[in-house]
């Protein structure tokens, strides 16, 4: 079947030729080789039709082009392979921008990668003021670039700052911000892209308007001169803005930066589209490729999937949504679920508190209408979503109420058991709990059938994942229920079973507590963290880490989860040390392994050795043990947690959670493809060696550990 239908109809007196693309069978338009060979197909015969004008336009509902077909760039293994794709695509778009006639491109929805790069192959853009009109290049999110001629002619079109904004960071930019900087020429309501370019094509067909190759004129002095003589200045900055960004982790920005410096204002396009050419072979093969377009896969899963095995299960759809607490994670909750459009009732004991969850959510949008991301109607629009009350009046209407209370079991199933009897008897209710059982907390509710977890990370507004817990008696639709609900707020779901620290905090506190053995035996607060940031690419260190989970929270779980593991778990008498100092509990007291003033990282409190009775650090590890110890141990504990606990599925949760909750290094693919790529043998080594050396039965290879190295077996197969 074909992706492209071809139309011919008439504008005023003139016959125009429309190209529709609609992928049969796709959610989306995607440019595969098929149809790039069909679009090649089509090109040739229109050039010499004699048609006056060419469209192109999409027939999917809220999706123009969302780019190449990622999986051909994954199964890309020889240099000669990626010539010959990328030349080919090259050599189309070429086409469409050497046709003799005009051609337009009409943008409602999504227009990424290769969707970009061929509407900078026309010569003229409009597009729709639609919110899902997003518009950019964002293959450095792949560790590739913009391949298709748009490293060339994203710069020539809106000059050199805008684009490499654009082209280094991955961005994707609304139809008013493409506009503004020349990307798009107008842009018009949904309903009215048709006419409006019929019109502006007749008027154009009228006053002889040719073909055009758009090219930026700088405006001012100062940009002139950043455009001309210091434009040697903007590729200095644009590097350092990258390698403070990446840390130089992430080689497609950097190739990207250089194309563009190679390639800006020159005159030969076959020579610039074969450097764009050359650098994008050397990426595409790159192992930081592959883990990102790894990691695009499990985000692309996740829109597939329901939560649940059963197919035929479905979700209630969630239009009203109850939040119980109305402290900061209440707060961002409420916030999230409104900015999506979903109605949200806050209830707090007191006004004065849901005062502060309505201050939250407004601050938030208010940032938003500071930057024109949204308009003052839709300020107004999203803040008339949240309500808040003092009792549970309104609750009869809510579908799902998310509980967000202090972390006592005891309180929070007696609100449970409140809040079902005001609600009706097939609405959900889910608990925000980071550290106490689903299944036993459902003995708060009478029909548990109903109730699951639904764990946010902080800060709610920014952090991606949601932990969808499973209880024993949550029913699949329940599950369902908030799964789809959580996509609806934005937020990337993962379904776990019921146990100590889930799956995320299960992970991860064994990495916080190695780092503080560490801290015991010599090491500094800042070469651990700076030995996880700088070398191995976290966002932030554990000691950091810690600071913003708050100490208190960590000795809390550790001990949640030194009682049920107790023959593997230690807890550092360090953390114990520090969580009675309650002045110390991190961030939240702007005191922690670090000083924070108004929330914000200034420097290592020095102090906090002597408050723990340690002498000053003398650095006696290597930063390569502390690295492998705390990552290693997550590793150690991810194998009984998915071999033996079966607290996920499939390691592609586990990596997606890891990404998303913990910010663990994209470009690596996640926990269990790192440690695919190290080994399973090398690491029971290492954790052998460590374990002996430290005196540590904490960091022995666990048994399934042992089996993998024994198998030489892999988490992926």
């Amino acid at each position: 079947m074909s992706a492209i239908l071809v139309s011919n109809q008439k504008i005023g007196a003139s016959e125009i030729t429309v190209l529709t693309f609609d992928l049969p069978g796709e959610k989306v338009n995607k440019l595969s080789t098929p149809v790039m060979t069909e679009l090649k197909d089509h090109l040739e015969k229109i050039k010499t039709s004699g048609t006056a004008f060419v469209i192109f336009k999409s027939a999917k509902p809220k999706i123009f082009i969302a780019g190449a077909d990622i999986e051909e760039i994954q199964k890309l293994t020889t240099k000669e392979q990626v010539e010959t794709a990328v030349k080919q695509g090259q050599d189309i778009f070429n086409m469409i921008e050497d046709l003799p006639m005009p051609t337009m491109a009409l943008i409602n929805g999504a227009c990424a990668g290769g969707g970009c790069e061929l509407i900078l192959s026309c010569d003229y853009r409009i597009a729709t003021e639609d919110s899902s009109t997003r518009i950019g290049l964002p293959e450095t999110q792949l560790g590739i670039l913009p391949g298709f001629g748009g490293s060339i002619r994203l710069p020539r079109v809106v000059g050199l700052q805008a684009s490499l904004d654009v082209i280094l960071a991955g961005k994707l930019l609304n139809a008013k911000k493409a506009q503004k900087i020349g990307l798009v020429d107008y842009v018009v309501h949904s309903n009215l892209i048709e006419s409006f370019a019929a019109s502006q094509i007749e008027k154009m067909i009228k006053d002889g308007s040719k073909k055009r190759r758009k090219k930026f004129q700088p405006k001012g002095l100062v940009n002139k001169l950043l455009e001309g003589i210091f434009k040697g200045v903007v590729f200095s900055k644009a590097k350092e803005g990258v390698m403070k960004a990446t840390k130089g982790h992430y080689p497609a920005p950097l190739a990207a930066l250089e194309v563009v410096k190679k390639t800006y204002g020159m005159s030969d396009r076959t020579k610039a589209l074969e450097i764009e050419r050359e650098h994008f072979k050397v990426l595409a093969l790159t192992d930081v490729s592959k883990n990102l377009i790894h990691v695009f896969y499990l985000t692309e899963m996740v829109k597939k999937q329901s939560g649940v095995a059963n197919a035929l299960v479905k979700g209630k759809p969630v239009k009203h949504l109850g939040v119980l607490g109305a402290g900061t994670m209440g707060g961002g909750i409420a916030y999230v679920a409104a900015d999506k459009g979903i109605d949200v009732r806050v209830k707090d004991i007191s006004y004065e508190a849901n005062a502060k969850a309505l201050k939250h959510a407004r601050d938030l949008w208010a940032k938003l209408a500071k930057k024109k991301v949204i308009d003052n109607y839709q300020f107004t629009q999203k803040m008339s979503l949240v309500s808040t009350t003092v009792d549970f009046s309104g609750f009869k209407n809510i579908d799902v109420t998310v509980e967000a209370i202090v972390e006592m079991m005891d309180v929070k199933q007696k609100v449970i058991a409140q809040t079902a009897a005001e609600m009706r008897n097939d609405a959900i209710i889910v608990t925000n709990t980071s550290s106490l059982s689903v299944t036993e907390m459902s003995k708060g509710h009478p029909r548990p059938e109903f109730f699951a977890g639904m764990h946010f990370f902080s800060p709610v507004h920014k952090m991606p994942l949601v932990e969808v817990i499973r209880g024993s008696a949550s029913s699949d639709e329940t599950i369902a229920t908030v799964f789809e609900l959580a996509k609806k707020m934005g937020k990337m779901p993962v379904v776990v079973k019921d146990g100590p620290g889930f799956l995320v905090n299960r992970l991860l506190l064994p990495y916080m507590a190695e780092a503080a053995f560490l801290l015991a035996e010599g090491m500094s607060v800042e070469t651990v963290d700076k030995a996880f940031v700088y070398k191995f690419g976290m966002p932030m260190g554990p000691f950091e880490l810690m600071d913003s989970v708050g100490i208190d929270v960590c000795v809390k779980v550790l001990n949640i989860f030194k009682k049920a593991f107790s023959d593997r778990v230690e807890m550092p008498p360090l953390m114990e040390k520090l969580e009675k100092n309650k002045t110390r509990l991190g961030q939240k007291t702007n005191l922690g392994f670090y000083k924070y003033e108004n929330g914000r990282k200034t420097e290592v409190d020095q102090s906090i050795y002597a408050e723990l009775g340690l002498s000053s650090p003398t650095n006696p590890l290597s930063e390569e043990e502390c690295r492998e110890r705390c990552v290693f141990a997550m590793v150690n504990e991810a194998a009984l947690a998915l071999d033996q606990d079966k607290i996920v599925e499939t390691p592609n949760e586990v990596d997606l959670a890891m990404i998303m909750g913990t910010g663990f290094p994209p470009f690596r693919g996640g926990l269990l493809k790192y440690a695919d790529s190290v080994g399973a043998d090398y690491i029971v080594q290492r954790l052998e060696k460590y374990s002996t050396e430290r005196k540590a039965n904490r960091l022995k290879p666990t048994s399934k550990m042992k089996e993998r190295a024994q198998a030489k077996a892999k988490f992926y197969n």
